[in-house]
């Protein structure tokens, strides 16, 4: 059983849940001057509105922090649409127009009084408008994405090669990238989409996980990128040894490394469980090789749970923020098998199982799950229990998690 995912914006980035992209799906974050993603000042910060009251309003942040800031009638209140890059397009609206829910980028007055907190700008996407962005860009990763395990890579030709689907379904797929190609890697330790950074192409590794989206070639066996996210993950099988809901945690043993794993469950972690039935049903078509699933190829859209389509640049693209992965409308979603021979698809079959939730699990349940990239302690992308007889066909059952996981971690997260 390999460590590395193969396919979490599923559709595992509704983004991380699958999504609240991913993808998603949806708008890139990137900072003023074009640095790191989501980086936040004490000049500005990104984020949803959760209250209004007279003339301030209350901004959570994407990290979590909560901000309250005074509007006086002197600030420039503006709004853009999702991805636009230009905010000479942006049109001026009053205070009263903004509403819970829309995303907004604040400016601070950095001439405020000492102890005040003043916006002199502030930036804002409409929440329906950013769920519209959202919808329309799962669907081009459900249309026009692929995704699987990096092969190998030729960094200085830009192409990268995949192999995704599991037994008859297996195939390679060549990605060709240029200039133009928007290239991002999930963050060290992050579950999400829509935190997502820009990295070069040499950032990418055989084994990793990859998502990518353009135009394809009439069997999809290549691609010309405009979008492509990557990531290092880990992939666990094995018993739970204990569980602590008050801290969001379970211990797993690894079969693979024999070894203790803590394993956090954040909001965004997928969590569902097979029935005896359609766990016994998988487990037998991976052990006949796959060959019940059909000659498709693994290409849902991320997420996890995935993330903004984007392009998007500067204080824009930052009011756009946060968002589905490439995982389709759920991260818990899945990807989209082509071939659906033998009377169903495998990436159907999982998304279709039941969610449960932490406090579901017990003591000695098998699962099967896809976390952040670590030894001893990590957080849960995707969880998947009721899957004794899958660890029959370990290999088999790890390659099927991967191709559904994709994006997972990007749930939506857009207008929240």
């Amino acid at each position: 059983m390999t460590s590395k995912m193969q396919e979490r914006v599923s559709g595992s980035m509704r983004g991380v849940t699958l999504a609240k992209v991913l993808l998603s799906a949806v708008i890139v974050v990137v900072c003023l001057g074009g640095s790191s993603a989501f980086a936040q000042t004490a000049s500005r910060f990104l984020g949803t509105i959760t209250a209004i009251s007279g003339s301030s309003l209350t901004v959570k942040t994407d990290a979590g922090e909560v901000h309250q800031v005074d509007v006086p009638a002197t600030a420039a209140v503006k709004r853009i649409a999702p991805g636009e890059k230009d905010l000479t397009k942006a049109d001026t609206i009053q205070f009263s127009d903004l509403e819970t829910g829309d995303r907004v980028l604040v400016k601070l007055d950095p001439n405020a009084a000492a102890g005040a907190t003043e916006a002199l700008q502030i930036i804002t996407v409409k929440a329906a408008d950013v769920a519209q962005k959202q919808q329309k860009d799962r669907e081009d990763w459900q249309r026009n994405g692929v995704g699987g395990l990096v092969k190998s890579i030729d960094a200085p030709g830009g192409v990268i090669v995949l192999t995704s689907g599991v037994g008859a379904t297996a195939k390679t797929i060549t990605i060709h990238t240029t200039k133009d190609t928007m290239l991002k890697r999930y963050a060290p330790a992050s579950v999400r989409f829509d935190q997502a950074v820009p990295a070069q192409i040499d950032a990418i590794h055989a084994g990793d996980q990859l998502r990518a989206r353009g135009t394809k070639n009439a069997d999809g066996t290549e691609i010309s990128a405009i979008e492509v996210v990557s990531g290092s993950f880990r992939n666990i099988s094995g018993t739970i040894t204990s569980l602590d809901a008050a801290s969001s945690t379970l211990v797993v043993k690894d079969l693979v490394s024999k070894k203790q794993v803590t394993v956090h469950i954040t909001p965004d972690a997928q969590m569902r469980k097979l029935d005896d039935r359609m766990a016994q049903m998988l487990a037998m078509r991976l052990k006949d090789g796959g060959s019940g699933f059909g000659g498709g190829q693994a290409a849902g859209g991320a997420g996890a749970r995935t993330g903004y389509s984007g392009g998007a640049s500067g204080q824009a693209a930052e009011a756009g923020a946060g968002g589905q992965g490439p995982g389709g409308q759920s991260a818990a979603g899945g990807g989209q098998w082509a071939g659906r021979a033998g009377g169903g698809d495998s990436q159907q079959m999982l998304s279709r199982a039941p969610a449960i939730q932490l406090t579901d699990l017990n003591k000695g349940d098998a699962v099967m799950l896809v976390a952040t990239d670590g030894a001893t302690d990590v957080t849960a992308i995707t969880l998947l229990a009721g899957v004794e007889p899958l660890l029959q066909a370990p290999a088999a059952s790890q390659n099927l998690l991967n191709n559904w996981s994709m994006g997972s971690g990007a749930p939506d997260t857009g207008a929240q």
